[in-house]
């Protein structure tokens, strides 16, 4: 009986809910609906899975066992930015540095808050929550990662373009594919919040924002 109310909890947060935020044309209240399924998540968190969470586990690192995952990320941030730009360049040149020509201070905001305001909660939804909840109904971690990646999409339809579906599939997998090595939701976080602002930095943070196409 536990799995199948799972089953039914992901559909509807992972696919009525963004579905309702389309249909009813809620996406400039995005954040408010990524802190309410956050705080959804830690509730049944607290309530059901004591044993595997708690503060400890949010905020570790193990520098030491997760060293190479360090350079690894960053290495990786680097040659991904590299081409995010090049791709903006040649197929979206309108787009390229949009915020530095419009307005240079919301950016450093964007600097500052995305990391905290947004990559954390999506990281603690998406792998802390997500792996600790819906592991036994996967017979893998392969499938969970997977898995994870394509909700991760799918919460992105509300911005009503290709583009951000498109990118978060292959960020969705890259998160979930460091959370099941390192199992660091500061790590990840950390990861996230740096693709997230180069891709404000770059100008392709406008295909995020929700109603960005109607704008």
């Amino acid at each position: 009986m536990g799995n199948y109310f799972k089953i039914i909890e992901l559909f509807i947060l992972g696919v009525l809910f963004p579905l309702t935020i389309v249909v009813f044309k809620f996406s400039q209240f995005i954040l408010l609906f990524l802190w309410f399924v956050n705080i959804y998540a830690i509730i049944l968190l607290v309530i059901f899975y004591r044993n595997k969470f708690n503060l400890k586990s949010l905020l570790h690192i193990n520098y030491n066992k997760n060293r190479l995952y360090f350079y690894i990320i960053f290495i990786r941030w680097l040659l991904l930015s590299f081409l995010l730009l090049l791709f903006t360049y040649y197929i979206f040149p309108n787009k390229l540095f949009l915020i530095q020509k419009n307005n240079v201070d919301l950016l450093y905001k964007i600097f500052i808050l995305y990391p905290f305001l947004s990559a954390l909660p999506q990281e603690f939804i998406f792998c802390t929550f997500f792996f600790i909840r819906y592991k036994s109904l996967f017979k893998n971690e392969k499938n969970l990662v997977l898995t994870s990646a394509i909700i991760f999409c799918f919460a992105h339809i509300f911005s009503i373009n290709w583009v951000a579906p498109l990118l978060s599939i292959f960020g969705g997998f890259i998160f979930a594919s460091t959370y099941k090595k390192t199992r660091s939701l500061i790590l990840v976080s950390l990861e996230h919040a740096l693709y997230g602002n180069s891709l404000f930095a770059i100008g392709l943070g406008w295909f995020f924002w929700g109603g960005s196409v109607a704008t």
